[in-house]
């Protein structure tokens, strides 16, 4: 598949009728919460959607369109100043650093690219993620840190032959997740004609009573958690579809297995997810059990699901908060414990740690770490798992007035093996998309897994097969 052409590259800036506005502009520096400061040393968020060109897309809209998306985003920036800023540091006597966002309208990159002979079946037909839509998103291989200097949004819009790519890379010490797609949402608003956008953000930070700006940060190891560890296996992406008959099947087993019914969907289809992916790295490991550069069997060792945890509505937050308001909780265990016990046992798991993240615990968590403020840059093991985003986010909502996307892709940013990015389904059902970042083997261990492929069949691809 051929390689990506960058057409252009400029700088854009909140349009001064949005920062006219009052209510948007008002935000001069913003200062980070210890929420905002944890992924200091991880990698800018990085995720976009797939369209299909409008029908026909003449050469006269091709012309036009581009100037059409950096006009909406330079007014939608006035909406979110933090987006158009820098990252600060200020040295502090003691030998400590404090970070803040200044609002400063230096500007979010747009790129303008063309993929030749690349069509949006060759993103969507492949049993795999190809490799070239890492190459549809800017600002890579940075950590947020880098924020002082780089641009800390980065839009690149990607022309294919019969359609085109928007793909966002955000740092992530300034929004999280439903901030990401706030703004995503908000600019699809603006692209469409909207004088203003249905959900003004909060820049207004939260704190509990203890806890003082700004925080002081020992010195950073500036080193990516993300990543990879040391692998002579081939790391590949897959996007797996679940529908809403086949998530409600995962959740009645698990209900029924544990003796509740308090489980959730989700902590269903995540406990489902973990248990495949347990198996996969497990007969993927027996396969090649002569390599000594494979990982240890799973069965044997301690293994990790880290999952997240909003607060917006736990502390509560304005559900339009603007910055990070989430933090990582993780199941830790012996793979015994998965191997030898059923689905219900794993999403008995997942839904206990969810209780356990009451609003005092989401404020101990705070509390703790502004006391001893360490920023994570160990690497991340094969033992691992990591879920990102939720079902619940807005994706397929973002028309920017030439139709609704047809997918959504992630780039090659916060990669880890075992990295989960669950999405809303694109078909209207309920159903959830599971893009997973495993081992070649594990995915193929995974493609020949009864139990796993049972839980697709009906609704998946016939491209399924390996």
């Amino acid at each position: 598949m051929s390689k990506i052409e960058i057409l252009s590259s400029c700088i854009i800036k909140m349009a001064s009728t949005t920062m006219n506005n009052g209510n948007a502009s008002a935000i001069s520096k913003m200062d980070l919460t210890p929420w905002d400061l944890m992924p200091l040393l991880i990698c800018p968020i990085q995720q976009g959607l797939l369209f299909h060109n409008p029908n026909p897309m003449h050469d006269q809209f091709k012309k036009t369109f581009i100037h059409h998306l950096k006009t909406s985003l330079s007014r939608t920036l006035g909406f979110f100043p933090p987006l158009a800023g820098r990252l600060r540091a200020t040295e502090n006597d003691d030998g400590t650093s404090s970070f803040y966002m200044d609002c400063n309208n230096a500007g979010a990159e747009f790129t303008h690219a063309n993929a030749p002979g690349v069509s949006v079946s060759d993103i969507l037909d492949p049993i795999y993620v190809p490799e070239i839509v890492f190459s549809f998103f800017t600002l890579a291989n940075i950590s947020n840190l880098e924020g002082a200097s780089e641009p800390l949004l980065g839009v690149q819009v990607t022309e294919l032959e019969d359609g085109f790519f928007v793909g966002c890379s955000m740092n992530h010490a300034v929004a999280d997740g439903a901030s990401f797609w706030h703004f995503f949402n908000s600019w699809s608003e603006i692209s469409r004609g909207l004088e203003t956008i249905s959900k003004i953000p909060v820049f207004q930070r939260w704190l509990p009573g203890k806890i003082n700006l700004p925080i002081h940060i020992p010195p950073l190891e500036r080193r990516n958690m993300f990543a990879d560890f040391d692998s002579d296996q081939s790391m590949l992406q897959r996007v797996f579809h679940f529908s809403k008959e086949n998530i409600t099947k995962l959740k009645y087993r698990a209900n029924a297995e544990a003796g509740t019914e308090k489980i959730s969907s989700l902590q269903s289809l995540l406990a489902h997810i973990w248990r495949s992916v347990l198996r996969g790295r497990h007969n993927n490991n027996n396969n090649n059990k002569n390599n000594s550069s494979i990982n240890q069997n799973p069965e044997n060792q301690e293994i990790y699901f880290i999952v997240p945890v909003g607060t917006r509505e736990r502390i509560p937050l304005h559900s339009c908060y603007f910055g990070n308001a989430s933090y990582g909780a993780t199941i830790a265990t012996n793979g015994d414990d998965i191997f030898h016990h059923g689905l219900g046992y794993t999403a008995m798991k997942f839904h206990q740690l969810v209780n356990q993240q009451t609003k005092e615990q989401a404020i101990k968590n705070m509390e703790n770490w502004a006391e001893n403020p360490a920023i994570p840059s160990k690497r991340l093991s094969s033992n691992i798992c990591v879920v990102s985003n939720s079902p619940r986010y807005d994706v397929y909502g973002n028309d920017f007035g030439w139709g609704k996307p047809i997918a959504v892709r992630s780039g090659m940013e916060l990669k880890v093996d075992g990295r989960i990015t669950v999405y809303p389904a694109a078909d209207p059902g309920g159903g959830i998309d599971v893009e997973a970042y495993l081992t070649e083997g594990t995915l193929e261990a995974m493609a020949n897994d009864a139990e796993f492929v049972e839980s697709l069949a009906g609704i998946c691809h016939a491209r399924f097969t390996s």
